[in-house]
């Protein structure tokens, strides 16, 4: 079976002048981010007050803080699988075919807008996997620092902008490679149907099942099969989550040097206020 790479669906695309059909689904997908990074932060913020409020706690210990995000990830996915079933019939639509997000949610059965919850459920973790990893190896790096005193960073619980946007994709690099098998099954759930998978009854049923569709890309494509179109993955999520993890640590480096000259600010002038 041949497999294509990006390169591949790029040439496609340019060649039939369908390049803007590379933006299938991009309407739909901003709708289900702008949806899901809402109700994520919502029912954390819920969560986290709960927990505090039933213990008696002041702050939430990291164990509990993985419990409170995946019980925050799992309420999101349950709200927002329908945008994400109709995004991924989107995206794998033949260039210049897909339908309005209108009618593609309201062309199948209810059920059939939640296909791929239960791996999405299972995603949940990828976060969680995403930021243990980064966590220890920023501790690794900053116990490393502060031995061989050789880091001229001001800041000791804070990586510089570069730092952490490699540790950012390298983190989410292994989140995404341990997690992808269970990706790529939602995807071939979710994928919109050719003509001649609509016109096989059974070929249409047999891809709502997870085992179904581990068992046909196994068969069909080998283990490599489950890892098929990971560098797309990798270049779309590595980049926006180390994006987003370099932006994290910048902020919290600033905020940390404005509060340390705020506090040598106060120290200097209390003795001008004593005098007065």
């Amino acid at each position: 079976m041949f497999c294509r790479n990006i390169s591949d669906v790029l040439w496609e695309a340019i060649r039939n002048g369908q390049v803007l059909s590379l933006y299938q689904g991009l309407g739909t997908k901003n709708l289900q981010s702008v949806i899901q990074q809402f109700v994520y932060f919502y029912g954390y913020s819920f969560f986290k007050r709960v927990y505090l409020k039933k213990t008696g706690a002041k702050s939430m210990a990291t164990k509990a803080n993985l419990i409170v995000a995946a019980a925050a990830g799992c309420c999101t996915a349950v709200l927002t699988q329908p945008l994400d079933t109709a995004s991924s019939k989107m995206q794998t639509s033949e260039f210049g075919k897909s339908k309005g997000l209108w009618k593609t949610l309201t062309e199948g059965s209810w059920s059939d807008a939640f296909d791929g919850l239960g791996i999405s459920l299972l995603l949940t973790t990828n976060p969680s996997i995403q930021y243990t990893v980064f966590d220890q190896l920023k501790n690794r790096l900053l116990k490393s620092r502060l031995t061989n005193k050789t880091d001229s960073n001001p800041s000791p619980e804070a990586l510089s902008a570069s730092t952490a946007f490699l540790l950012g994709a390298l983190s989410k690099t292994i989140a995404t490679c341990l997690t992808y098998p269970a990706i790529r099954c939602k995807i071939v759930i979710q994928a919109a149907e050719s003509e001649a998978d609509k016109s096989s009854e059974n070929k249409s049923k047999a891809k709502k099942t997870i085992s179904r569709v581990a068992y046909n890309i196994w068969r069909n494509e080998g283990i490599p099969g489950f890892f098929k179109g990971l560098e797309a993955q990798i270049l779309k999520t590595v980049l926006s989550s180390a994006l987003l993890l370099m932006i994290k640590e910048k902020i919290t480096k600033t905020t940390w040097v404005v509060m340390l000259a705020l506090r040598r600010y106060l120290l200097a002038s209390r003795p001008k206020l004593k005098s007065a």
